[in-house]
Order: structure tokens, then sequence, then C-alpha cells
């Protein structure tokens, strides 16, 4: 991206112009949405503030996992008749897919 610059008079100037860069050790990162959850495994972070404002550099394996909603698993409850943490393990297996937890435990 830089050419031949050298890194650390990269990290000098990004001083000098009020940024700083710091890398943090992570195993996972999980982004949650309303449906589903993006993770990132064997990550790369970095953290970077730049005038009072911090924000995250992010690169690594990607995958999505289906969301499970607190309906979803009273659902499979009720349905069921099992306990929760049954219903989650159900629903977590069938990526979120509300009948076939419901036929697993049935």
């Amino acid at each position: 991206m830089f050419g031949n610059i050298d890194p650390k008079k990269i990290a000098g100037m990004m001083s000098k112009m009020g940024i700083k860069q710091e890398e943090l050790e992570a195993k996972r990162v999980i982004i949650e949405q309303e449906d589903k959850k993006i993770v990132i495994e064997n990550p790369s972070v970095m953290k970077i503030e730049m005038q009072g404002n911090v924000s995250f550099q992010i690169s690594g394996d990607v995958s999505e996992e289906a969301g499970i909603s607190e309906d979803d698993i009273k659902q499979v409850m009720e349905k069921t008749g099992k306990t929760r943490l049954e219903a989650e393990v159900a629903l977590r297996e069938s990526k979120g897919d509300l009948a076939e937890a419901i036929l697993s435990l049935s």
C-alpha cells in the first residue's frame, strides 16, 4: 500500500497526525445482528484512535451463524416440553430452523 516506506516511518507519521494504532489479541470476534451473527475466527484486530474517535479494523476467517431469537426458544420449549438448554442446542444444530428443531426433540 505504501510501497517501500519503512513501517516505523509510517507509524511515526501517524503519531504526528494524532493517530494511534494498537494491535489487540483476540481469539474470536462476533458481530451480532438482528437475524444472524457474523463470526470471525483467527482474527487480526487493529484498534485505531483518531480525532477522539475509536474504530476497529478486523480481518480473519469469516462465517455466518443463524440467529436464535427468544421467541424461537420459547416456542420450541412449549411444543416439545424440553428445557431451555435443550431447545437452544436443537435450534443451533438446525441452524435456526424452527420446524427441524422441534422435530429433532420430538
